[in-house]
């Protein structure tokens, strides 16, 4: 078979993973960036330790892609995460698991790995172009703006990885979705996923606590009830606790128009011990010292309490435990889909073949975080983009041959 010409759009993770397949089975590989560098936001979330994937029981893990989980079954199982913790380490990069069952490069860096995978892409042939930015379709090809100026290139296979919404400044900016569009794909328009949200603080109440963590509590929405940790902002709430329930959240918001974040203070302590422990209390004390001796809560906790609350149920015992077991943060809106740390949204499953190829665009195919599934923080946004990109260098490969 004559050597084919094989044309990545985007250098993240699903691009990447899918050039080295395609470059490994003898294809000629071109891989195209719009950004000076490869893998931005790659190197981004390498920043906090690079969280590549998850430990926890692989029936689980592959249930972790809400409705797209059956769709993307078949490009988990290629690639699982132990698969991923082996590729890493042919890399130099050994993992740990965390103590939350995510797993991390011991070196907790994204950069050591990144240097490594591109020395073996370059070993195995594949070209990187940079600063090259797709801007549609032209004369049966594509076309880039490159430093140059514009270009028109052709190839055998293409592979689109651009990429959702978020952090539109790596490289992300979802430009593409009018170009598809206009070749009559259906795609679902882009939510932020894993994000914050506004609140209706009060201007005291920011001024003070701001930016500070609320620890050791549990939060509850449709999603379930998860423990864990989250930060007061200027504008609302953020974290990873609040990421766990972020699609429940924003889901609800879209179809009711409000949705609340429900809050135990306390979860170590029943309802009934703390309404015993607070009754004991000098009605004459302060909250703060009421909360602090009866129900051991403190600080930002006593300030979410007192921004939240009405003075009548603060004042009594029953209601205030009550309240410390299940205090509703009532959300506004969700934080914008540029500080979100993923989208929702993309191309709509029902465009591709089982191989990631578009069905009305034969020869073009696509992976990563444009194809509309979503996931929870905690490794499995990675580990899908590495399937999804393998998946779709195996389709190129069949169709290729066929």
């Amino acid at each position: 078979m004559a050597e084919k010409q094989i044309a990545i759009i985007g250098g993240g993770p699903a691009g990447l993973m899918a050039a080295e397949a395609l470059s490994l089975s003898g294809h000629r590989v071109t891989v195209y960036d719009s950004m000076p560098t490869v893998a931005r936001k790659f190197l981004l979330a390498g920043k906090s330790g690079l969280n590549i994937t998850h430990s926890e029981a692989y029936g689980l893990f592959a249930d972790r892609f809400g409705a797209a989980s059956p769709r993307l079954r078949a490009a988990l199982d290629g690639f699982k995460p132990d698969d991923i913790r082996t590729w890493a380490a042919g890399l130099g990069t050994e993992t740990f698991i965390g103590s939350s069952g995510r797993v991390f490069p011991k070196t907790m860096k994204a950069s050591p790995l990144l240097r490594a995978w591109l020395a073996r892409l370059e070993a195995q042939g594949a070209r990187i172009m940079t600063r090259h930015r797709w801007s549609g379709f032209a004369d049966g090809g594509l076309a880039f703006e490159t430093p140059q100026g514009r270009s028109i290139v052709h190839y055998d296979a293409v592979l689109l990885a651009l990429g959702g919404a978020s952090y539109p400044r790596l490289g992300s900016d979802a430009a593409w979705t009018g170009w598809l569009r206009g070749k009559a794909i259906d795609i679902a328009d882009f939510q932020p996923a894993n994000c914050g949200f506004d609140v209706a603080w009060s201007g005291p109440f920011k001024e003070r606590f701001a930016g500070m963590p609320l620890k050791a509590v549990t939060a509850t929405s449709e999603a379930g009830t998860f423990p864990g940790e989250f930060v007061v902002s200027q504008a609302g709430i953020e974290g990873s606790l609040v990421y766990a329930h972020a699609a429940t959240l924003r889901d609800r918001l879209t179809s009711e128009g409000k949705a609340a974040l429900i809050i135990d203070l306390a979860p170590g302590r029943t309802a009934a011990r703390l309404s015993r422990d607070l009754a004991r209390q000098d009605p004459k004390a302060s909250l703060s010292n009421r909360l602090r001796k009866g129900a051991g809560i403190e600080g930002v906790k006593v300030g979410l309490l007192r921004e939240l609350a009405d003075p009548a149920t603060l004042s009594h015992p029953e209601s205030l435990a009550r309240l410390i077991k299940a205090l509703p943060i009532p959300l506004l809106r969700p934080r914008p889909i540029a500080e979100s740390i993923s989208s929702a949204g993309g191309i709509r499953w029902g465009e591709l073949d089982d191989g990631y190829m578009l069905k009305k665009l034969p020869g073009i195919f696509v992976a990563g975080e444009m194809i509309d599934w979503e996931a929870p923080t905690g490794g499995y946004l990675l580990s899908a983009c590495f399937a999804t990109g393998r998946a779709a260098a195996k389709g190129i490969d069949a169709w290729l041959k066929r």
